[in-house]
């Protein structure tokens, strides 16, 4: 009787043991079953940050390129949602007005605060690195990735030997014609002036018949001056290295150029101090200027004549003006990494399309100027970035203009020559880069 206990007890003990083990293997698989369901569900971002080795937030800054009736503002959006998604990064847009944009950048960075990314031109660029405001993106970027670019963008995004920003839009000036002058005159279209000689020819005729060659807006920037014939003569302002060219005889040109177009009268007589000359352009009065996408879409837009673009013009080389905007990142971020993967993201060839699409901006990557391949004038543009320098780049580049262009002023008074003017203009440079 007691054997017959013992064994339906044991039978018992048994039982209880298998449905203990059983629950607990239950309970451990529906613990893994709900670890593997969060982990799909709540952690998509984790498993991009593994892949992509990128975490945290980074703060971006940018202007208004547009009016904001261009989608603009949902451009940005989807930029800073597809980030996200690609590498886990969360991305803080702000867009800031362009009006003290420095002042603001500079307080932030002073306070430790501001964004991760910013937006800058060429003639700041400099000023901030030289200053150790901006990161040196050089370790984040391989030259493969910089291989896309047009050679004269990068140009505009390194300083002494490392590269600060990633260029996201460019422009390029050259001369727009007046094709109801240019018949008057018998020019073919077809074969308009490429040297500073033809030009001259041209502009002799043009003079004979009454109207002015071309516009020379004295008292306005010299990248659309001087800048652009002193480069085609080869010459230079400074370069990194501190050494002031513009007293050399290739600069000297340039000045003698800008005096004989003056005392010919070639170019009006208000030049010396002229912010532009749209009325007599649009009036019909002047036969050509150096212009850019602006003046294109405003010609387009008013119709005052039919016009033609011809090549930016050449003497020892064929050069122009044209400015590049690009983004560079804080270096008191605390994302540095994240930043700079931004700063390739953005500037990548199908967002650069996104962009300058919606800009009128002309693309910094060839492969995403084939958004005007519609847009006849805009196309021709493009295609002379290849020829744009984007400024003096130096960290006094912006404090230069200004005493260059009161010695240009007094040269086109009478008061001193060509040579006397470049002469004057580097001591002044001397006495700022020591001063």
């Amino acid at each position: 009787m007691s054997n017959t206990i013992f064994k339906k007890l044991g039978l018992l003990f048994l039982v209880l043991v298998l449905s203990v083990v059983m629950a607990a293997c239950s309970e451990d698989e529906t613990t893994t079953t709900d670890a593997n369901t969060n982990s799909d569900n709540g952690s998509a971002n984790t498993d991009t940050e593994e892949s992509s080795g990128l975490s945290g937030e980074i703060t971006v800054w940018a202007h208004p390129y547009t009016d904001g009736s261009t989608g603009e503002g949902d451009m940005w959006k989807t930029f800073a949602s597809d980030f996200e998604a690609e590498t886990g990064v969360k991305v803080n847009f702000e867009q800031i007005p362009w009006a003290n944009r420095d002042q603001k950048i500079l307080t932030a960075l002073a306070a430790g605060q501001g964004p991760d990314v910013f937006y800058v031109i060429p003639d700041q660029m400099p000023q901030y690195a030289e200053q150790q405001l901006i990161l040196d993106i050089s370790q984040y970027v391989t030259d493969e990735e910089l291989s896309g670019f047009v050679p004269t963008a990068i140009e505009a995004t390194s300083w002494k030997g490392k590269q600060y920003g990633m260029p996201i839009l460019q422009t390029a000036e050259s001369l727009i014609y007046n094709k109801n002058i240019l018949t008057e005159l018998g020019v073919d279209e077809n074969s308009l002036p490429t040297t500073w000689d033809e030009f001259k020819a041209l502009a002799e005729k043009a003079k004979a018949a009454g109207y002015y060659a071309f516009s020379y807006a004295g008292g306005g920037s010299l990248n659309n001056t001087l800048y652009p014939f002193l480069w085609q003569a080869g010459g230079n302002v400074i370069d990194e290295d501190n050494n002031i060219l513009i007293n050399k005889p290739e600069a000297v040109k340039s000045f003698e150029l800008i005096n004989e177009m003056y005392t010919k009268g070639w170019i009006p007589q208000d030049s010396i101090t002229a912010l532009d000359h749209d009325s007599l352009y649009f009036g019909g009065k002047l036969l050509a200027v150096n212009g850019s996408g602006i003046s294109v879409n405003r010609l387009l837009a008013e119709k005052p004549f039919d016009f033609v673009i011809a090549p930016p013009l050449k003497d020892a080389e064929q050069l122009t003006y044209g400015t590049v905007g690009m983004f560079v990142g804080s270096a008191i971020s605390k994302n540095p990494e994240a930043a700079a993967e931004f700063m390739k993201y953005v500037t990548n060839t199908d967002n650069q399309r996104t962009f300058n699409n919606i800009t009128q901006y002309i693309p910094t990557r060839d492969e995403a100027k084939d958004i005007f391949d519609s847009q006849q004038y805009m196309a021709q543009l493009a295609e002379y970035t290849q020829y744009a320098k984007p400024g003096i780049i130096h960290p006094e580049g912006r404090n230069i203009m200004p005493l260059v262009q009161a010695e240009i002023q007094a040269m086109l008074e009478g008061k001193q020559s060509p040579q006397e003017a470049a002469d004057k203009s580097a001591d002044a440079i001397d006495k700022l880069i020591n001063k």
